[in-house]
């Protein structure tokens, strides 16, 4: 599976629609595999979601997305995490150790929001109202 984090000074960038820098990683049992970092040039949403489509990703944490691009995401098959914020190392971290959740992910002011709230239910994390769950269902690449 591939995570995606876009990244801004080695912090999850704050505005998923106009960041310029995607850390991708390969992930194999909630170990990380390999990574690598890419510029995201398109400045046109539809671009930019192919363009993260195309490099294979299948769970993007993020900070502030705009509603309509986190549905395009999601249309083409990329579950997303949004409302992040921190350094980039320790979001990754919580990510596989599942404490994503940790309320110091959570952007600024994001606790009296209702859509995107993180919460356990049923004895797994999720992501409500973002389509997307902490541990997504395994996946072939």
């Amino acid at each position: 599976m591939k995570v995606a984090i876009p990244v801004w000074e080695g912090k999850v960038s704050p505005v998923l629609d106009t960041a310029s820098r995607l850390l991708v990683l390969q992930v194999e049992d909630m170990r990380e595999q390999s990574r690598f970092e890419t510029y995201l040039d398109e400045q046109d949403l539809p671009r930019r979601c192919v363009r993260i489509k195309g490099l294979g990703v299948n769970l993007l944490i993020c900070g502030a997305v705009s509603e309509h691009f986190n549905r395009m995401l999601v249309a083409s098959g990329i579950n997303v995490i949004p409302w992040i914020s921190g350094s980039a190392e320790e979001v990754l971290n919580a990510y596989l150790q599942g404490n994503l959740s940790d309320g110091r992910f959570l952007m600024p002011g994001f606790k009296g929001r209702n859509a995107g709230r993180i919460e356990k239910s049923g004895g797994r994390k999720k992501a409500e109202g973002a389509n997307s769950a902490e541990r997504p269902r395994k996946t072939k690449d």
